[in-house]
């Protein structure tokens, strides 16, 4: 094109700038002074001699057909020349947007032909993408704004970002007036809401992001949207843009086709919307339904959160419509059978299950044998022997166990499961092991106010009353004789199966000295011991150890006394006569007052048997009165 500029004459500057068309059609209608030979609308023609039109005139058809086609190829070249020429003296406006094509690049300029006598220049840096790279081949066309142009000076300066910048306005101007939408990223967050790029900067306020307040912001930051365009100002560069309004129109197009089409009983798939203590929100297409915990599962269901998050895809069944009000109810376990229609069948009585703690309660573990059928071992049905005061001391949540069904309630879903019915009772077979009488050895397991416990078999503990400790000691308290953790040797006494009782005896490993005692202190006869307890009723005196007497008020003295309290001390020694005894209430009675009288009758015994036989029938009057009165007494 610079070959043809130099071989044609260039119009002058004001010539060009007093003109309203193109350069190239005001050099065709105007004189020019200084005009070539060959001007661009009329290019003279070659001159033709007579001989050679003769000749034209008798040639052939063949030959008239070919020079025509020439002709036309010439005429038809010399126009394109023609049009490249006026094309080299148009005009451009400062801001015009023209499409050119690459022709050259370098490290600092990009050279692109927009068809004007010299090519625009435009800075590499508007061809650098964000991570450095140099978007552009030659050859390829780019929409350009004419920034600045020169016809002296034969220059061109372009711009490839301001183009791209008129075009994003005249994109947005026209979704605005159209009712369009835009394309952009959310790049960042401001006050308010968030910048947005649609090719120029522009703001997208929070509350137009979503339908809903977004709980993570950052979740939309670098993700590509459409928008509405709510208003935009060119001169002051403000765009405002709206996400909501064409979710709000998609919402309505899916709630209406969901509305159409929804019944009971529709199986449906939706997106799970929000979540709450009570249940899960579902997004059906426009519509909203609720699936309620009870409705998740036939199971147990904590927390919907455990089991859904917020964009789960999930597909539920339509249990109840109210299209007035437009609430629909939702269930999923209803997608699947109820599991306690063949619960009876499944889990009869007597027979041995396995399943997984799911909960703990103060009487019981619920155990889940399947999803939707749970049982209850009662705290009491957990162990034979011992006394379970909470089921966590035995298990735990989430631990397997065996167990035995006890009964099944299908109509009102309940079963109930023991745990120690999977192992023998051992109060089955211990009155065979340990029979009345067996002298057993054990550590003491435990010590009350009441007696020590023994451990005889595993979970299997023997009471030993304070009263059979000891046959002779007063015991206040067993901890007195005895220690936690202590061996010691007991008899068996007695086995109550049904009250789960087992009764030890110490004492019976002795001879009971009760048993002899007759044989020791026969009636009558004159003991002396220590007096251990003085009482309002009597005296209590210590035979030997563990056999004691009762002296009784009557029986202290031929005198009538009220009380001993204050005549007697403990430690005291006393003799005594023995009165009575029995052995099978381990009672003896004691009398002083006997000695004493006893004593008395001797010594006038003995004071009669040493007088002389009297003489005078006075005497013998007198002594036979004394003996009478003795005998009264």
């Amino acid at each position: 094109m610079e070959n043809l500029e130099k071989n044609q004459q260039t119009p002058s500057t004001e010539q060009n700038s007093n003109s309203g068309t193109e350069a190239g059609a005001d050099v065709s209608s105007e004189p020019a002074a200084h005009a070539d030979p060959v001007t661009p609308d009329a290019p003279a023609a070659p001159e033709v001699s007579r001989d050679e039109t003769v000749r034209e005139e008798s040639a052939p058809p063949e030959a008239d057909a070919a020079s025509k086609e020439s002709k036309t190829s010439a005429e038809q070249d010399m126009a394109d020349m023609e049009a490249m020429y006026k094309e080299s003296f148009k005009r451009f406006e400062e801001g015009e947007i023209v499409t050119g094509k690459i022709i050259s690049v370098d490290k600092d300029y990009v050279l692109v032909d927009i068809g004007y006598k010299s090519e625009g220049q435009i800075p590499i840096s508007e061809f650098v993408d964000e991570e450095g790279n140099v978007n552009v081949k030659i050859d390829d066309p780019v929409e350009v704004m004419v920034e600045w142009w020169d016809d002296e000076e034969e220059m061109v300066v372009l711009s490839k970002e301001k183009a791209e910048k008129v075009k994003v306005w005249e994109e947005i101007k026209q979704a605005y007036d159209n009712d369009g939408t835009v394309e952009g990223v959310i790049v960042g967050r401001v006050k308010g809401g968030f910048t947005v790029d649609v090719g120029v900067q522009a703001f997208l306020p929070g509350s137009q992001a979503d339908l809903r307040p977004v709980h993570n912001l950052d979740d939309l930051i670098g993700k590509p949207f459409s928008f509405k365009v709510l208003k935009y100002n060119r001169k002051r560069s403000n765009v405002v843009l709206s996400r909501r309004v064409i979710l709000e129109q998609e919402a309505m197009a899916k709630r209406a086709a969901t509305l159409a089409s929804i019944h009971e009983g529709k199986v449906m798939d939706g997106v799970v919307k929000n979540i709450t203590e009570y249940g899960v929100f579902v997004d059906l297409g426009g519509l909203d339904g609720l699936l309620h915990i009870t409705d998740i599962s036939w199971g147990r269901v904590k927390h919907p959160s455990d089991l859904f998050s917020i964009g789960d895809e999930i597909t539920v069944k339509v249990l109840n419509l109210d299209l007035e009000r437009e609430r629909v109810s939702l269930g999923m376990k209803q997608l699947t059978p109820d599991p306690w229609l063949n619960a009876a069948e499944k889990y009869p009585v007597g027979s041995r299950v396995s399943g997984k703690v799911v909960s703990l309660t103060d009487y019981g573990a619920f155990v889940e044998l399947e999803e939707g059928v749970e049982g209850l071992i009662h705290v009491s049905e957990m162990s034979w022997t011992r006394k379970i005061r909470h089921p966590s001391k035995v298990v735990s949540v989430g631990e397997t166990v065996d167990a035995v069904v006890l009964d099944i309630k299908p109509e009102s879903r309940r079963i109930s499961l023991g745990m120690k019915q999977v192992v023998p009772n051992p109060w089955d077979v211990i009155s065979e092991k340990y029979p009345v009488g067996t002298v057993i050895e054990g550590k003491i397991k435990n010590i009350t106010d009441f007696g020590i416990f023994i451990g005889i078999d595993e979970g299997i503990d023997g009471l030993v009353h304070i009263s059979d400790i000891s046959w002779t000691k007063r015991i206040k308290h067993p901890s007195e004789l005895y220690k936690k953790g202590e061996t010691i040797q007991a008899k068996v006494l007695d086995i109550e199966k049904e009250n789960e009782r087992f009764s030890l005896g110490i004492k019976q490993l002795q001879p009971d000295p009760w048993s002899t005692v007759g044989e020791r202190y026969q009636v009558g006869k004159e003991i002396t011991g220590t007096i251990t307890n003085v009482t309002d009723f009597g005296i209590f005196v210590e035979l030997e150890e563990g056999v004691e007497g009762l002296v009784h008020v009557s029986e202290i003295s031929k005198e009538k006394i009220k009380t001993p309290v204050g005549k007697y001390n403990v430690g005291d020694l006393i003799t005594a006569k023995v009165m009575n005894i029995n052995s099978e209430e381990r009672r003896i009675g004691l009398s002083i007052k006997r000695l004493e009288m006893e004593d008395d009758q001797n010594l006038l015994n003995e004071y009669v048997n040493q007088m002389a036989t009297p003489t005078s029938t006075f005497g013998e009057l007198l002594r036979d009165n004394l003996k009478d009165k003795l005998k009264g007494e």
